[in-house]
């Protein structure tokens, strides 16, 4: 039996056939024999090459310190390989300039932290507004853009409360908005689920779901959560630095 706010067995399934089969679309992302080496814990990514279409949704999964959350910060522009090459939307950030990476993460980039990240002193829609601000957008129109997105995760009703009157799971679905709220090319999500209970969990993915229908935005999630990965339309799945399948 299904509990409430769970994505059922049927959605699942016919979700993941059509997103598997709705795009042909050009490579997003490219990473090429990347390797990263770190001085105490030694190569945290080992000579990996994939490829990530546009609009996909990808579940990168494996247990802990295999890999998976220092090929996020790779595509997201936080850090840089030892060798090989990051392309992403054209732009190769293994050789780009800060400048070039800042406007990466402003305009192209949202990123779904696991514990939030989110400004205590700001309501939700002044959370919300920070991405658009930081472009420099009218004020009219970041508070269009915000209360938009603010619906799409199911907020509308919390838009002026402050993030300690929210529960876990709205905390989480006002960060998925904050990282929305400027259209960017490529939405990474690490453990989006991992801190909440199975309702929210359940709310998390559903809006998931509907992000990744809609077509709007290249979805990469880092996961430990079976169901995350089942909604997932291509799964990676890592071991010690390397990718096993994809």
């Amino acid at each position: 039996m299904e509990r409430k706010g769970e994505v059922g067995t049927g959605e699942r399934a016919r979700f993941a056939e059509d997103a598997a089969v709705a795009y042909q679309a050009a490579t997003l992302i490219t990473l090429r024999h990347v390797t990263r080496r770190y001085a105490a814990s030694g190569a945290a990514l080992d000579d990996v090459s994939l490829e990530i279409a546009e609009r996909e949704f990808v579940a990168i999964t494996g247990p802990s310190g295999c890999g998976k959350s220092t090929m996020m910060h790779l595509i997201g522009g936080l850090d840089s390989p030892t060798s090989g090459e990051v392309i992403v939307d054209g732009l190769p950030l293994h050789g780009a300039s800060e400048k070039e990476l800042t406007d990466y993460r402003r305009h192209r980039l949202g990123i779904v932290f696991q514990f939030f990240n989110l400004l205590p002193t700001m309501t939700v829609t002044e959370n919300v507004c920070v991405p658009l601000l930081l472009q420099g957008e009218p004020l009219a129109a970041v508070q269009a853009k915000a209360a938009a997105v603010i619906e799409l995760v199911g907020l509308a009703d919390r838009a002026g409360h402050f993030m300690h009157q929210l529960s876990g799971g709205q905390l989480q679905r006002t960060a998925i908005a904050r990282a929305l709220v400027h259209q960017p090319k490529v939405l990474l999500a690490d453990e989006p689920t991992g801190n909440l209970d199975s309702v929210s969990a359940g709310q998390v993915l559903e809006l998931l779901q509907k992000i990744a229908s809609q077509g709007s935005t290249t979805l990469v999630v880092v996961t430990h959560s079976e169901e995350v990965a089942r909604l997932a339309s291509r799964r990676i799945r890592m071991r010690d630095g390397k990718i096993l399948d994809s």
